[in-house]
């Protein structure tokens, strides 16, 4: 019986790659840096804010003052621009207040900043209590380092076969099986069947609603 359910944020419970692009690429722009396609951004992101402006500057400038002063940068504008396009997936709301419904804890895992963390849940699920929410904080390793799981676990007070990991990357299935949890892979978010395969994902689904089945 799974008491507690864990979901990576961007890719799977929001898609928001939209506004990650166009923040990073103003960045990009406003130093006179080549910018990137939007698709470019499935693989840039995933990792964390500053391993997302590692990888967009170019050969030269991917470490250093340049790389603090465009990580700056971007916190700033997405800051005030991450409502501008991001949208939930169909279906997910649904999901979680059934989820809710049922007694079934629910909380995010994200590598997303903390400080976007919060406000992004509470206004696009307005009716959902999440039981944990964290992001990328100062001094705690990024995923797919488990300690984010392990905190929510502790935070829930639950334990590790009572929880499923959800995400749509190889980040997340990495986390999930680092923390002892089983993983389910989701096809609706940024990268492929093929990489979540390759993760071992116990469980793949093409749609929200499949988590229900699952439980």
């Amino acid at each position: 019986m799974k008491r507690l359910l864990i979901f990576d944020l961007d890719g799977t419970l929001l898609d928001s790659l939209e506004d990650l692009a166009d923040s990073a690429n103003h960045v990009l722009a406003s130093h006179g840096f080549p910018i990137h396609p939007v698709d470019a951004y499935r693989y840039f992101v995933g990792d964390g804010m500053p391993t997302l402006i590692r990888r967009i500057l170019p050969d030269g400038y991917k470490a250093g003052l340049m790389h603090e002063t465009c990580l700056r940068e971007f916190k700033a504008y997405y800051d005030i621009h991450m409502y501008d396009k991001t949208t939930v997936y169909p279906g997910v709301k649904e999901v979680l207040e059934e989820l809710q419904r049922r007694g079934i804890k629910i909380a995010v895992a994200t590598n997303k900043a903390q400080f976007a963390v919060e406000p992004l849940m509470t206004d696009f699920f307005p009716t959902v209590t999440f039981s944990a929410l964290i992001g990328q904080r100062e001094g705690v390793p990024v995923k797919p380092d488990p300690q984010i799981v392990y905190d929510i676990l502790a935070a829930t007070n639950c334990t590790q076969e009572e929880t499923f990991y959800l995400g749509d990357t190889a980040v997340d299935m990495q986390t999930a099986h680092r923390a002892g949890i089983e993983a389910i892979g989701l096809l609706w978010g940024y990268r492929t069947r093929e990489e979540l395969e390759g993760e071992h994902a116990e469980h793949i689904i093409a749609a929200p609603h499949e988590i229900l089945d699952l439980l």
